[in-house]
C-alpha cells in the first residue's frame, strides 16, 4: 500500500491534515459547548442510531457499536470528557455524530450493552443524541464497514478518539499508533 509500512500512521496524518486545514482560519470567537455543539450550526450526522449493542473487534476487543454494526468512538483529553467535536472546527466531517431519529426519546440496549449506561444529551443545535456513561458518541469516516476500528487512538481536534467497551470506559490500547500533534484547533 503505497510504500507506506504503516497503515495507521498514514490515516493519522491524514487526519492531522485535514484538521490543520479545517482549522487555517484564523481566531474564532464563536461559543463551543463541552458537550459538542456549536449554537447556530447545523450538525454533519452520520446515519441516525436508536441501538447500540457490542462486537468483538480485532485489536481492542468488545466494543459498542451503533445498529448497522459501525464502531462507535468518544473524544477525550487529560482528565476531561465531551471534547467538543463540532461542524464549525471540520470535526463532525471526520468523525460525525450520531443523533436520534426524529420522534425517537431514547437509545435501545442490543446485545451485550447495559441499559442503565445509555441515556441522551439535548444540544443547542435542538437534536438529542444518546449517550453511554455519560459520553457523547461518533462514527469515523476511516471505518468503511463494520468491524473496522481504524480510529482507534488517533490523537486529532484537540484530543484523542477512543472505543468504548461494554462498561461504557474507553479503551486505551490498539489501533492508531499516530500521535500526530493533535490537529483541529
Amino acid at each position: 500500500m503505497l510504500g507506506f509500512p504503516n497503515r495507521g500512521l498514514v490515516v493519522g496524518v491524514m487526519v492531522v491534515l485535514a484538521g490543520l486545514v479545517a482549522g487555517c482560519g484564523g481566531g474564532s470567537s464563536q461559543s463551543m459547548h463541552t458537550t459538542g455543539a456549536v449554537a447556530g450550526t447545523k450538525k454533519s450526522s452520520a446515519t441516525p442510531s436508536a441501538m447500540f449493542s457490542t462486537a468483538k473487534l480485532t485489536g481492542v476487543g468488545t466494543v459498542l457499536v451503533d445498529e448497522r454494526g459501525r464502531t462507535v468512538y468518544i473524544l477525550t483529553t487529560g482528565g476531561h470528557t465531551n471534547v467538543p467535536c463540532t461542524d464549525s472546527s471540520g470535526c463532525t466531517k471526520l468523525w460525525p455524530d450520531l443523533p436520534l431519529s426524529s420522534g425517537t426519546s431514547k437509545a435501545k440496549a442490543g446485545t451485550g450493552i447495559e441499559a442503565s449506561l445509555l441515556g441522551t444529551r439535548k444540544l443547542s443545535d435542538g437534536e438529542t443524541y444518546p449517550t453511554y456513561n455519560g459520553w457523547l458518541m461518533y462514527e469515523y469516516t476511516g471505518d468503511s464497514a463494520s468491524g473496522q476500528s481504524n480510529g482507534q487512538g488517533i490523537k486529532s481536534f484537540g484530543g484523542t478518539w477512543y472505543v468504548l467497551n461494554p462498561s461504557g470506559q474507553p479503551v486505551k490500547s490498539g489501533g492508531s499508533s499516530n500521535s500526530g500533534g493533535g490537529g483541529g484547533y
